[in-house]
């Protein structure tokens, strides 16, 4: 798997890494979706939106407390927010690529209502709930120019599991740096029930969230994964 370059560290002494505290980054992730205005699309008061994330904040603290400081390609964990709580249509235009402003977008060629039919695979075992949390999310750069169902398949032998649409939304959403030029994923964990494979990759300058065929490779794009969720 090629080697994933580690994010910048803020405050750490220059030439030191920085140590990865994952209560700070619990806390990081829920302010970015505070500021970016997810409780009001949500139906919510700030405080309430908190109080609905805050029960994850002891499980998931825990159980990152050993994994490695998030790095471009790789992130120990993700807060996520289901299209239950805020609709893809409403999510998705909050995205950004890194250091870029132009809001993201859905491609024109999902028709009208069938976004909302992409559903997510039973056999990911998805925790009740509008929120959880996913851990040791890799966006999948080793299958770029791979088959989507070869990489499906290579990831379920590593005991794996694919990203849903709202899980790859959340990973661009609270890190950015994570889609990147050549380096685009695919989210077979939501499928429609045909060859279609839902995908993030860019488009103008900001995050499309679009779909490719399952049979066909593409030199750009790679294939999203994730280690485990919370139960």
């Amino acid at each position: 798997m090629p080697a994933s370059t580690p994010l910048p560290a803020t405050s750490a002494p220059t030439g030191t890494p920085a140590a990865f505290d994952p209560a700070t980054e619990f806390d990081r992730q829920v302010q970015t979706l505070v500021d970016l205005g997810y409780p009001e699309l949500a139906g919510l008061t700030e405080a309430a939106f908190r109080a609905l994330l805050g029960p994850l904040r002891g499980p998931v603290t825990a159980r990152a407390a050993d994994m490695q400081p998030p790095t471009e390609g790789r992130v120990p964990f993700l807060l996520v927010v289901t299209r239950a709580l805020v609709p893809l249509e409403r999510s998705v235009p909050l995205t950004t690529l890194a250091g870029k402003k132009l809001p993201g977008v859905i491609e024109r060629f999902y028709a009208p209502g069938e976004l909302e039919r992409f559903v997510n695979l039973e056999e990911l075992g998805l925790p009740d709930g509008s929120v959880y949390a996913v851990f040791d999310v890799d966006r999948g750069e080793e299958f770029c120019d791979v088959v989507p169902l070869d990489a499906m398949a290579a990831v379920q032998s590593r005991g794996r599991t694919p990203l849903t649409i709202e899980e790859g939304v959340a990973l661009v959403t609270l890190h950015p740096q994570s889609l990147a030029k050549n380096k685009c994923f695919s989210l077979a964990g939501s499928r429609l029930g045909d060859k279609r494979v839902p995908a993030l990759w860019i488009s103008k300058n900001a995050p499309k969230l679009g779909w490719c065929w399952e049979g066909n490779p593409h030199t750009w794009l790679g294939l999203a994964s994730a280690g485990s969720r919370t139960p």
